[in-house]
């Protein structure tokens, strides 16, 4: 039975988006071929007929991924400051929602380690796709008003939720585990959510004239360091479970 362009193209992004929650929710290594297909209501025969192999299956899946965030990276731009945007970030990424739920959470923690000991067209893809999501990401964060200086900033916190995510699911007691996302939380909004120093403005030149609390332009806007966060409700030790109306919020 020969099918249409139009369901041929419907199958392969189910075949994709299976794919793109199996590999979050169990790593690359693990996650056959069957084991998408079965996800995707399809049988083993159907995916050749889609996919050369599994590794043009890894690369397109992780595209998918982070495509799917990037709704995401527009709510943080509408954010006015750059605290504001990184408190988002900060806030949603290491809450124990996120650390819960790897079916739905970040690409990069999932798939990352398996991404290392891959070759060609999965790795290939992947780091394409990656390092364009983090310039995404920084475009949307606009912490400093320098693009590279920016661009570094924006690596250095991602790097340290991304560490942070990764210890507290390695650690098996609940209650350790959210003090750890707790104790991160705090200290990273105290690093990344604080008045810029005589220093840093120095740096930046005649740039950190620029009026940074303006309305973002797409994702390409930049801006300068922010006022610091306003405190969390509660004492250190009692800091609120962030919980937005909209559900968790995916940058990755």
């Amino acid at each position: 039975m020969r099918y249409s362009a139009t369901h041929k193209a419907a199958t392969r992004r189910r075949i994709l988006a299976a794919a793109s929650q199996a590999f979050r929710e169990r790593g690359v290594a693990e996650t056959g071929v069957d084991e998408v297909m079965r996800r995707a209501g399809l049988t083993h025969g159907g995916f050749y007929a889609h996919f050369a192999d599994k590794s043009e299956l890894v690369a397109e899946a992780c595209a998918v991924g982070f495509a799917e965030a990037v709704p995401n990276l527009a709510r943080i731009a509408a954010q006015l400051t750059p605290a504001a945007r990184a408190r988002l970030l900060i806030d949603s990424y290491l809450a124990v929602r996120h650390r819960d739920n790897r079916s739905s959470g970040c690409l990069i923690v999932a798939v990352a380690a398996d991404m290392a000991r891959l070759k060609g067209a999965a790795r290939t893809g992947y780091s394409r796709s990656f390092t364009g999501h983090l310039d995404r990401l920084a475009d949307a964060l606009r912490l400093l008003p320098d693009a590279q200086a920016n661009h570094e900033r924006v690596t250095q916190l991602m790097s340290s939720l991304v560490g942070a995510l990764l210890f507290a699911r390695a650690i098996e007691d609940p209650a350790q585990s959210e003090r750890l996302l707790q104790a991160m939380r705090r200290r990273l909004k105290a690093e990344f959510c604080r008045e810029s120093s005589p220093a840093t403005s120095t740096a930046v030149g005649s740039t950190a004239s620029l009026a940074h609390d303006q309305p973002p332009r797409a994702l390409s806007t930049r801006s300068k360091a922010a006022p610091r966060c306003a405190p969390t409700a509660g004492a250190v030790g009692q800091e609120k479970e962030f919980s937005p109306s909209h559900g968790l919020l995916r940058v990755f």
